[in-house]
């Protein structure tokens, strides 16, 4: 079989550069992690091997929104929600509204092999004692002040709405991969939006946030509310399996979602190895290789009134 030349591509939300130690620290972190992962591509990993090491180092990083430095809901507490899809057999596996453990993509990960693959909060807190897996307190100083200073309000300003201003609110990190069998995987993984009403569902843990299949893989990133109406990762994987380009496919559905008032992001490959990202929120915190070199979304403007941005084979 001809060996194919591995693709990556990362993100960090659609939110602020500033609340997160500014461009150089967040370029740092990113592009630190696209290397690691990368050169586990370059040695053989699959592409759900890759994604899911990603997306474990991304929720250990306390300057994202997922895993260690998530979010605090309303009630303050931590809850956070995790996929992972394997393009190659067309499964989705997840979590949903986790608490106490490091990393909610290690669960995701092992649901991939069960019969049961998508799992609610009791059902996870389940999981993660049948597997041994350590009590994690992902719960930061700088959380803990958020909810702090909205408590002595009585939590009248609101901080999920405050967040659109911070743009916690579409804080959500993931990865998608392509591997050298030709296979794709993509993760996501989010605190959520905080202050949430309890119960509620991300669009992370679901098709619309996260997916993949033979042919191409999208892991999304904004307003879950906004990413659920519109479907968007199965939406673009669908065009594409139907013959859209990925580049045509990603156009098409931002242009839809701008047009419908969305805030959100995106990013995701194909099979050929183009790598294209979107938006209609004002930035992409993305990284990327492109199996040349290593290159981010920070500064970028796009085209296309700053709704996609791609780098093509070839």
């Amino acid at each position: 079989m001809t060996r194919v030349n591995p693709k990556l591509i990362i993100h960090g939300g659609a939110s602020s550069l500033e609340d997160k130690g500014g461009l150089e620290s967040v370029r740092d972190s990113l592009r630190g992690i696209v290397k690691n992962i990368y050169s586990l591509l370059d040695n053989g990993a699959s592409a759900v091997e890759a994604v899911t090491k990603g997306c474990m180092l991304l929720e250990d990083e306390p300057r994202f929104n997922a895993g260690t430095g998530s979010v605090v809901q309303s009630d303050g507490q931590v809850r956070m929600s995790a996929a992972l899809m394997d393009g190659r057999h067309q499964r989705l596996s997840g979590v949903i509204n986790v608490s106490r453990v490091q990393n909610p993509i290690s669960l995701a990960q092992f649901l991939q092999s069960q019969e049961d693959r998508i799992l609610s909060e009791i059902g996870a807190a389940d999981l993660s004692r049948e597997l041994q897996i350590p009590l994690y307190d992902p719960l930061t100083d700088y959380r803990i002040q958020e909810w702090m200073e909205e408590r002595k309000t009585n939590f009248n300003r609101k901080m999920a709405r405050l967040f659109a201003d911070s743009s916690a609110q579409r804080g959500t990190i993931g990865v998608v991969a392509l591997d050298q069998q030709g296979d794709i995987a993509a993760g996501t993984s989010t605190g959520g939006k905080g202050l949430e009403r309890i119960g509620r569902v991300s669009d992370s843990a679901m098709p619309a946030g996260n997916y993949a299949n033979p042919w191409a893989g999208v892991s999304c990133t904004g307003v879950g509310e906004d990413i659920i109406d519109e479907c968007l990762a199965a939406k673009v994987v669908i065009r594409v399996t139907d013959g859209f380009s990925l580049a045509a496919a990603v156009e098409k559905s931002m242009h839809e979602s701008q047009t419908n008032g969305r805030d959100l992001g995106m990013i995701s490959l194909d099979r050929q190895g183009n790598i294209v990202w979107g938006k209609t929120a004002e930035i992409l915190l993305a990284a990327y290789h492109d199996g040349q070199g290593i290159g981010d979304t920070l500064e970028w403007h796009g085209e296309n009134a700053g709704l996609i941005g791609h780098v093509a084979v070839g």
